[in-house]
């Protein structure tokens, strides 16, 4: 199954004029708040980076685990967003039945479809083309230009990797590549 490019990019461009974004950093939790999501912040077991639990009747809750660097918070929130817009999720049954969607190491190796949308989803909301292409206009930058990358990766609030990433998908930096 592709992934929805165009409609991601439809949702980020939505959530973002709605909540009246237009620069970096993305004010994630306050767009999570306007999805109607209740966002918790607690220390989860294993390798969890975070839940997204709807429950009929609650409001929808994504779990966030708070052992991990806040560039993680960020970008697994934005996730949980993905998932809560575009995604069902596993009907999971207790004493009563609710549906999650886990962000873990399985799902952050992007093989499953619904995770790699969900990446897609999170790297455009927090990292929008359009303020990229402002940030990097006029520049002339590689791989080896730490110091660039580090400073708008701080602007920006994720990590250099989701970032550099970020770049390399867009077509400003070619990928670096592993030799046998």
């Amino acid at each position: 199954m592709p992934i929805r490019r165009r409609l991601i990019k439809q949702h980020v461009e939505t959530l973002l004029a709605q909540s009246s974004v237009t620069s970096a950093p993305v004010p994630i939790e306050k767009i999570a708040g306007a999805l109607g999501l209740q966002v918790r912040y607690e220390p989860l077991d294993g390798d969890l980076s975070g839940c997204l639990v709807r429950q009929e009747g609650a409001q929808p809750t994504v779990g966030i685990n708070s052992q991990q660097s806040a560039t993680r918070q960020r970008f697994t929130l934005a996730h949980e967003c993905a998932h809560f817009l575009l995604h069902k999720g596993e009907e999971v049954i207790l004493d009563r039945a609710f549906h999650v969607n886990r962000r873990d190491t399985v799902s952050q190796k992007a093989e499953v479809p619904d995770e790699i949308e969900a990446n897609f989803f999170a790297a455009e909301l927090l990292m929008p083309e359009t303020f990229l292409k402002e940030d990097l206009k006029g520049k002339a930058f590689d791989l080896s230009d730490d110091e660039l990358i580090e400073s708008l990766a701080r602007k920006y609030m994720v990590s250099q990797q989701a970032f550099t990433y970020r770049l390399v998908n867009l077509g400003y930096l070619e990928p670096v590549l592993e030799r046998a």
